[in-house]
């Protein structure tokens, strides 16, 4: 008998690609999809379960096909499509919190009673560190934030792991990996950041440029598989890993490369915009998110090497651009943009000053 493995918000985009991808590892015998609600896309050769894991029903599920691979990918910042019009609304908002934080807590709990479940994958993020002023120039996985997410996806990526932590103390027999993924991007990203990016105008924090990181969409289903496989030691996919393609970039560095315009405004105003923005059925423009275009985020990735043993195909610079492509021209054309804020810059920046691209190592 091969692995049965149990793949957790399979209506998105990462999770269904996912799903199709883990049935053609060797060793794999069924994965077994589930959702509260039918994907629109297919699923291969998995089996489609239709189960709300915020119900005590998804132990009956994990026990009647033995599962022993748990990937829990239903941890997200953004309603799922499916939710309709209202998924932007407070009621959207409150329905993914309680995916992620009461959902966690089932899905925990029936794990927790199930003997045949061997492995825990869950997908976090690096917004766990949160983005305040104070905080370090790069978080490790040790690494406690100044100041904790104060509400959104942040405050619920904290809560569960929070939960994780609290499982793989009850069930020590249990490998427990949490990935925490910097910002995910890609031809098909689903996220408030990558929704940012796809506005005509950007608007950012004035005397802002903060440092963002990326992951693209492949390396995740990449590194989500090394983390459901069988480990090659014992505790090579035990533990807390940050997933982040090398390198950083500039806000300011993003918009020039997508062709898109900033506008620098007060933070009063941007909280303004950010109101009409959400109002509006453009983006969910979050307090959160307002923190990260504010302060940025950095995190070390030597224990995704050393220990998970992964290196990402593509750099943070890469996997923007990848996203860049997809989302076709911006209002400028990126090159005449470039070199009309390297004019700027170059009249503003006293001599000998480095500029950004210094600073992030980019291109």
């Amino acid at each position: 008998m091969g692995k049965v493995v149990l793949v957790t918000g399979v209506a998105r985009q990462l999770g269904g690609r996912f799903v199709r991808r883990v049935q053609r590892e060797p060793g794999v015998d069924r994965v077994i999809a589930v959702d509260a609600v039918p994907p629109e896309h297919h699923l291969g050769g998995a089996e489609f379960v239709r189960a709300d894991i915020r119900q005590p029903a998804i132990a009956r599920v994990l026990a009647e096909h033995a599962v022993d691979t748990v990937v829990h990918m239903d941890v997200t910042g953004t309603p799922a499509r499916s939710f309709g019009t209202g998924s932007r609304s407070g009621r959207g908002r409150a329905a993914v919190k309680e995916t992620n934080v009461i959902g966690t807590m089932q899905l925990l709990g029936a794990c927790q009673k199930a003997p045949s479940v061997r492995r825990l994958v869950v997908k976090s993020s690096t917004n766990v560190y949160g983005s305040a002023p104070r905080d370090p120039a790069v978080f490790t996985e040790n690494t406690p934030p100044k100041s904790l997410p104060s509400g959104g996806f942040p405050k619920d990526t904290v809560e569960v792991e929070g939960y994780v932590r609290g499982f793989a103390r009850r069930r020590p027999d249990v490998a427990v990996c949490v990935l925490r993924f910097a910002n995910i991007l890609g031809p098909f990203a689903d996220s408030p950041l990558a929704e940012y990016f796809s506005l005509p105008v950007l608007p950012t924090v004035l005397g802002y440029d903060p440092r963002l990181q990326f992951v693209h969409e492949d390396d995740v289903m990449r590194v989500l598989l090394i983390a459901a496989s069988e480990p090659r030691r014992a505790t090579l996919n035990s533990g807390t890993f940050n997933i982040a393609g090398d390198g950083v970039l500039l806000l300011s560095q993003c918009a020039r490369r997508l062709g898109r315009p900033t506008v620098p405004l007060l933070l009063p105003a941007l909280n303004w915009a950010r109101t009409a923005l959400r109002t509006l059925g453009m983006t969910d423009f979050s307090a959160e998110q307002i923190r990260l275009l504010t302060h940025g985020r950095v995190v070390r990735t030597t224990e995704m090497r050393d220990t998970l043993g992964f290196e990402p195909a593509y750099t943070t610079a890469e996997a923007f651009a990848d996203f860049a492509r997809s989302r076709g021209p911006g209002l400028l054309p990126p090159e005449l943009l470039a070199r009309t804020v390297d004019r700027l810059s170059g009249t503003l920046t006293p001599a000998g000053a480095g500029g950004e691209d210094d600073l992030s190592g980019g291109k």
